[in-house]
């Protein structure tokens, strides 16, 4: 395991994932924005870097999570991005959550600059990515896949090539209508039982055994009974994410009833002011909508 990793995207994610790399492989340069998050990494045992293209110099592997295709496309191709000094064959995988055809317009662009290039997203959220058990869901070329699973390995239980350029990043979309709808499922449930006055605890350790029990029950409900939206997994980040999920699916002439309506809810969320919360705190729609709050018995 001796190539060269670079990571870029230092947030709520990307810390804790660079620091599970580390943990497993010394050498790990990091750029990103923020000076107190390279601070952060520094102090762990990471090499930093003042720009994507100074990174790119010395790693042969680099590693990107950032918010939205415009970030990708100026880490990458800006004035100083990845693709200016980069050498021939250098493997970029992208974490972030794109539309499938952004992805694939990038996979593209890089072959123009004989870079390799694989979308990644992750799903698990910040207590996945700081216990090292995200799932990876990849599309790209199959040699540079078997090239990096050894550090997906790193910071997630699982990764999965799905296909092409693009195979990941509509997997993610697939895995975002999932998550947000059973959470939307879980606030309606959770005001049910607070209308009606029912220990709500109780009500998810009757529950959680059956056919309603779910990844996302065990680690919302508990956030929403104790009112601890301290985010894992952002409003806004998930609003952006359904909102490329309705543009993909009105590309392919589909109608998502259900994801339209979750999409209205998240737009809700945003002028109520709760842009910063985890995405549990879909929770606050409904309880605005109905005038009863959810509390712990």
């Amino acid at each position: 395991m001796s190539k060269k990793i670079g990571f870029i995207g230092l947030g709520i994610m990307g810390i804790p994932m660079a620091k599970n790399i580390l943990s497993k492989n010394s050498e790990l340069t990091c750029y990103d924005i923020s000076k107190d998050a390279l601070d952060k990494v520094s102090k762990l045992g990471a090499t930093v870097a003042d720009t994507a293209s100074a990174l790119a110099k010395d790693c042969e592997i680099i590693f990107i999570i950032v918010p939205d295709v415009p970030h990708v496309h100026s880490i990458i191709f800006g004035e100083n991005g990845i693709s200016k000094t980069a050498k021939k064959g250098t493997i970029i995988i992208d974490m972030s959550s794109l539309p499938p055809t952004a992805s694939i317009e990038i996979a593209n662009k890089c072959k123009e600059h004989d870079l390799l290039f694989l979308d990644a997203p992750v799903s698990g959220g910040e207590p996945k990515a700081v216990d090292g058990t995200l799932s990876f869901m990849v599309g790209g070329n199959k040699e540079a896949f078997d090239a990096v699973t050894p550090y997906f390995k790193m910071m997630g239980s699982s990764a999965v090539l799905i296909g092409d350029s693009g195979a990941g990043s509509a997997t993610k979309l697939a895995n975002q209508i999932i998550v947000n709808l059973n959470i939307a499922a879980l606030s309606e449930a959770m005001i049910l039982i607070a209308k009606m006055g029912i220990d709500p605890e109780k009500v998810v350790s009757a529950i959680s055994g059956g056919l309603a029990g779910s990844a996302v029950l065990n680690a919302k409900a508990p956030m929403m009974i104790n009112r601890d939206f301290k985010a894992g997994g952002r409003i806004d980040i998930n609003k952006k994410d359904i909102r490329n999920v309705l543009a993909t699916s009105h590309d392919l002439g589909l109608s998502l009833p259900l994801t339209a309506q979750l999409y209205e809810e998240f737009q809700s969320l945003s002028a109520l002011d709760k842009n910063t919360l985890d995405h549990s705190a879909i929770l606050h729609f409904y309880e605005n909508i109905n005038n009863v709050k959810l509390e712990k018995k």
